[in-house]
């Protein structure tokens, strides 16, 4: 009985130990130098390739409002949604609205700065922003999902301050 009750402790502790959060404010950001990944670069030659972001579905259908952007931008290491982006946040909480029975997936994204974990929680972060700002609106929070990307999906490849503002974005993508 003794054994048993020690094993479950010493389990219960290993599981704990392997459990970590990533806090944003304790993690350094990785400098890198600026090397531009090709976009179809050979096998075996250690370079990566990177596949632009397409946000149509196969059908051409985006659903959404009309003439309105699905992106939202955020300045380095934020994730504050910018007053400049309000207008377009509104407008798609007055569409889905209109629209209960569609979805939206929130995906968040970052630059290529930072390690991963970090890049997902901040994505995260940018994904929740914009989803709190939805609920303010008036959406139901069951009408919209938030995700995280991290660095994982570049809309535009390479290194550098004007690929980097392009890929700190939240994407309204709906379903």
């Amino acid at each position: 009985m003794f054994f048993k009750r020690t094993l479950l402790v010493v389990g219960i502790a290993a599981a704990m130990a392997g459990c970590s959060s990533v806090k944003l404010d304790d993690v350094p950001v990785e400098t890198r130098s600026a090397v531009t990944p090709s976009t179809g670069s050979a096998p075996g030659t250690g370079q990566s390739t990177v596949t632009p972001v397409v946000t149509d579905d196969a059908n051409g259908n985006r659903g959404g409002p009309v003439n309105t952007s699905r992106l939202v931008y955020f300045d380095y290491d934020s994730y504050v949604v910018k007053p400049e982006f309000q207008r377009l946040i509104e407008a798609h909480a007055a569409w889905m609205k209109a629209n209960p029975s569609r979805r939206a997936n929130l995906e968040g994204h970052t630059d290529e700065r930072g390690g991963r974990e970090y890049n997902l929680a901040l994505g995260q972060r940018r994904s929740e922003a914009v989803r709190r700002s939805l609920t303010l609106l008036g959406v139901p929070d069951s009408q919209v999902e938030a995700v995280s990307f991290g660095k994982e999906k570049p809309a535009v490849p390479g290194s550098g301050e004007e690929a980097w503002a392009k890929n700190r974005r939240v994407e309204i993508v709906y379903r």
